[in-house]
């Protein structure tokens, strides 16, 4: 994972949520179906690695976030 950070907000109706980077900066959003694992629901605090995707020109969100201490899957989305 190039990045990594902490779940700042989950909502869990809407699938949606926003990490907050280690190396500081704006929190990125994030979907559930960027996650790479099945399981529970990501929780606030929980750290994550994950990868960035550059939408909107200069806008950038999280994809392919993997929960730390978890193996990474060799599928990707």
């Amino acid at each position: 994972m190039a990045h990594h950070g902490t779940i700042k907000s989950y909502d869990s109706s809407g699938g949606v949520g926003t990490i907050s980077p280690d190396n500081g900066g704006e929190a990125l959003s994030f979907k559930k179906s960027d996650l790479q694992q099945e399981g529970p629901e990501p929780q606030i605090g929980q750290r994550y690695g994950y990868e960035t995707y550059e939408i909107y020109g200069n806008k950038r969100r999280a994809v392919y976030l993997q929960l730390e201490g978890e193996a990474l899957s060799d599928t990707k989305h």
